[in-house]
């Protein structure tokens, strides 16, 4: 038998590669128009994420400060109680004649609290001369409405003939109209007489605010949430698999969770938009609380600033415990101020809110230090680094938030409680809790609650932020 050999072949088709080499032609390509799979060598596949940016949550800072309770209104009213002292400032003489005597009080809503019989100190920036005198008429005219509501007084001066304080021979050193500030510190009676006929009541200031529903969604197929990829994924709460879908619904909770305190610092009430919005805490501290702003391309907090800031603290509630958070910038300045004072030796170094434990403070991220009589807790905030939050617009510097707690009157109780001055109030029912909700719809994932074959998983909220006793809180503003 006879055999008969093509010899018109292509040689190359049985030589070997002479280096052993990735090519073209024997690497795994998974982008080649799909026709890469069946190649010859197997890449090396990383097949965990690399976490790029660390830990990227940025919520924690409500949790460490504050508290969340339940509400279940429309809305949250607080009583904040006034000061216990009477005093005006800005205040003026009348416009009439300084010589009669008369002050002009303006205290807007609030009823006018200086009395007959009281003593009184009345004071003029402008030549720094103060006159002791006792009030002899409390309401000798009124006037205006609002925040323009007036009342005029009578004074009788100890050591002046009257309040234009002309010295013997002198010329008048206060003019009509000019500004002064006025307290009161005692009263004075002739023997015989009968006493007050007028008791001054307790004022309180009204706050308010309401809640807001947050939401958020994620959607996945059927397909693809039994798809398996070749990248295995892990969740912050300890789940991992090779099932996308696995990350990308924990990363929407945990933008949710972001969110949520986001949400309640950044908010402002809706003036011109559609819906009525809340008052978050950055709103809620500028509007009644302290600002420190620093100069146009001048941000940093030096020794004199921090100390001026203790004198408005001062004239505050002087909460003796207080927490800084930084910026990163702000959070260094502090450093180079007290490594400049010396303060951790002269001043002393206190970790009083944490039980004195410095390793529980250090933990926390805090580092505490002294500075007048206060107690400061510091730390890092990163919601005011992070690139894609606060970072990127870079006119808030940091926040001074008081510790423990602060009184109010609850006028559901008609009593007087103590509550975290800073601390969230959530929708919540014995039939409805949506402090945090989360359910899931469609046919895939569990029990199918209709015919789609998808699987969303929705998230909700309904919540508002107290600030109370925001006249304890600082800002920290940048000038940019």
């Amino acid at each position: 038998m006879a055999y008969n050999f093509n010899t018109t072949h292509d040689s190359t088709a049985i030589m070997p590669e002479q280096s052993q080499v990735i090519t073209s032609s024997n690497y795994l390509d998974f982008q080649a128009n799909g026709e890469g799979w069946n190649k010859q060598f197997l890449p090396e596949l990383y097949e965990e994420e690399v976490e790029r940016y660390g830990n990227r949550t940025l919520n924690g800072f409500l949790r460490m400060v504050g508290a969340e309770m339940p509400m279940t209104s429309d809305q949250v009213i607080w009583s904040e109680q006034n000061r216990l002292h009477i005093g005006y400032d800005n205040t003026k003489t009348t416009a009439s004649d300084v010589s009669a005597n008369q002050v002009k009080i303006v205290h807007g809503t609030s009823n006018m609290a200086i009395r007959k019989d009281d003593l009184v100190a009345i004071s003029e920036p402008a030549t720094g001369i103060t006159v002791k005198a006792i009030v002899t008429n409390a309401a000798v005219a009124t006037g205006g409405s609002g925040a323009t509501a007036f009342t005029t007084i009578v004074v009788d001066p100890y050591n002046f003939s009257d309040l234009s304080c002309t010295p013997s021979g002198g010329s008048a050193q206060w003019a009509d109209g000019d500004d002064v500030s006025i307290f009161v510190f005692g009263s004075e009676f002739a023997k015989g007489v009968a006493g007050r006929d007028k008791a001054l009541q307790p004022e309180f200031t009204t706050k308010k605010n309401n809640p807001i529903i947050i939401k958020d969604y994620y959607e996945v197929s059927g397909s693809d949430a039994s798809q398996i990829g070749w990248v295995e994924v892990a969740t912050e709460d300890g789940t991992s698999g090779y099932l996308w879908y696995l990350k990308a619904e924990s990363e929407t909770r945990l933008r949710f969770e972001d969110y949520l305190e986001m949400t309640m610092v950044e908010s402002v009430p809706g003036t011109n938009a559609s819906t009525a919005g809340t008052q978050g805490l950055f709103h809620q501290v500028e509007n009644g609380g302290n600002v420190y702003q620093s100069g146009a391309g001048n941000d940093v907090l030096a020794k004199g600033d921090f100390d001026n800031i203790l004198a408005e603290l001062d004239t505050q509630g002087a909460i003796e415990e207080n927490m800084l958070f930084m910026d990163r910038t702000h959070n260094l300045e502090i450093d180079d101020m007290l490594a400049g004072l010396n303060a951790y030796y002269s001043g002393g170094t206190s970790y009083g809110l944490f039980d004195n434990d410095e390793n529980m403070a250090l933990n926390l991220g805090f580092s505490g230090f002294r500075r007048g009589s206060y107690d400061f807790y510091k730390t890092d905030w990163k919601y005011l680094n992070d690139a894609t939050t606060r970072g990127m617009l870079d006119d808030i510097d940091g926040l001074l938030v008081p510790a423990g707690t602060s009184t109010v009157y609850d006028q559901m109780l008609g009593s007087n409680i103590r509550r975290p001055f800073l601390h969230v109030r959530y929708r919540a029912s014995e039939s409805e809790d949506r402090r945090m909700k989360s359910w899931i719809l469609g046919s895939v994932g569990g029990a199918a609650t209709s015919s789609k074959d998808v699987m969303e998983v929705h998230f909700l909220s309904e919540r508002c932020l107290v600030v109370q006793g925001a006249n304890n809180f600082v800002l920290f503003k940048n000038a940019v």
